[in-house]
């Protein structure tokens, strides 16, 4: 496909004013993997705050990656791997301790499942600690418990024009140091010199020899503004202020009325044509399924005509050294299985309705049978399939039909 990475912003982007990811999102971004899209995460939020939602989106399946604390910090979900960190010097802290004390703010930090604060009391911090899923440790000596380099402090108050004060101050004299900028009308984020989303994803990009034409961004806010200027597609929220969607190239609807999932179906679903069905990656993530306990690898595969082979071995063969019939079948109902994903909608799933196979001539071991699966019914509710399995010399061995059951994700 043209683009090899999908960004998404958390907040007010991926997931609704409940918190929640919505039905038809989550099965929009879970097929966009399917077809080898990879996912990236990014958010101010911390990364224990994040990983249920990377759960929750199979990240870990599908390679994706978590960009937390507004970038400084990301790690490989598929194995929790940090591939990039950029922290704060701890000598730095008792300086940002001595500024919230004198202005009367609140300060917190993170390490690993817990908020680490000053006031425990603070409704803001109280309701950034739940909305991680994070426990709260009170310091009242906050500077002398932090003997870690962080990646990211914060502070905290209903004061928003001390805030904006004391930003436009550090910006001045902490330039180079440290960076600093509003997240919340009553949060004050400190970070590492240079760090911000745009110029994290970029680590990553290079990393993985990702060009900026080759990804999409979304965001809603001032801190993803870098982020959908870098991408070939930054997509603004219908929620984003008018700053931020100036910024985009384009604008979809809000976070509550599925605006990720329009705008994904959009760029990535609507039109799916046969060399885009990404097969490579397809054949990599069934390793470690029946399709790879199996030694079935897709060849081909296209809206009507989906092809596959598998070896006749230790695997497949009957004690006699023959194909087993169940392997053949196992093997219908993989490719009739992936044709049917490649033509349903985003907001549909396929389940294996019926399987039955005229087993007509034999393969022997050291062969590599050939499936090829075409479309004979194609409705609403369900699709047959047909699915011939050859020999390596075009013997014909089984005809079966396979029926797979449409259903709509609730």
């Amino acid at each position: 496909m043209k683009y090899k990475m999908l960004v998404l912003d958390v907040d007010g982007t991926l997931l609704n004013d409940e918190k929640e990811i919505s039905k038809r999102t989550l099965n929009t971004l879970l097929k966009v993997q399917q077809m080898g899209v990879r996912i990236m995460l990014a958010s101010g939020r911390p990364t224990y705050g994040l990983l249920p939602l990377a759960k929750k989106l199979e990240l870990g399946t599908y390679n994706g990656y978590i960009l937390s604390y507004n970038g400084g910090q990301v790690i490989n979900a598929s194995n929790g791997e940090v591939v990039f960190e950029r922290r704060i010097n701890p000598e730095h802290i008792t300086y940002l301790e001595k500024k919230a004390e004198k202005n009367g703010f609140s300060i917190l930090t993170y390490n690993g499942d817990t908020v680490v604060t000053n006031n425990p009391d603070d409704p803001h911090v109280r309701a950034e600690a739940a909305l991680n899923g994070m426990k709260l440790e009170h310091q009242e000596f906050f500077s002398a418990a932090i003997d870690y380099p962080p990646c990211k402090c914060m502070l905290v108050s209903d004061d928003e024009e001390a805030l904006v004060g004391l930003e436009n101050h550090w910006k001045r004299r902490l330039n180079g140091v440290l960076d600093v900028f509003r997240s919340e009308p009553y949060f004050l984020e400190v970070v590492g010199s240079r760090v911000d989303k745009a110029n994290t994803l970029g680590v990553i990009m290079e990393m993985e020899g990702i060009k900026t034409d080759e990804i999409v961004v979304f965001g809603d806010g001032v801190a993803d503004v870098t982020m959908l200027q870098l991408a070939d597609l930054g997509i603004a929220m219908g929620n984003a202020p008018d700053s931020v969607k100036r910024c985009a190239d384009y604008v979809t609807l809000s976070n509550n009325e599925d605006g990720v999932a329009v705008a994904v179906e959009n760029a990535f679903l609507a039109e799916v044509r046969e060399s885009e069905i990404p097969l490579d990656a397809l054949n990599a993530q069934a390793q470690t399924t029946l399709m790879g306990n199996l030694g079935i690898q897709y060849t081909y595969a296209s809206h009507e005509r989906i092809e596959a082979t598998m070896p006749v071995d230790h695997r497949t063969r009957q004690p006699f050294g023959i194909l087993h019939g169940g392997a053949t079948l196992a093997l219908a109902e993989t490719v009739a299985g992936l044709g049917s994903m490649v033509i349903c909608n985003p907001d549909e799933f396929v389940v294996g309705m019926q399987v039955s196979g005229n087993h007509i001539s034999s393969a022997h071991e050291g062969d590599t049978v050939r499936a090829v699966a075409t479309i004979v019914h194609k409705g609403r509710s369900s699709h047959v399939w047909n699915v011939d399995v050859f020999t390596s010399t075009g013997k014909l061995v089984s005809s079966i039909r396979v029926m797979n059951s449409v259903m709509k994700r609730k």
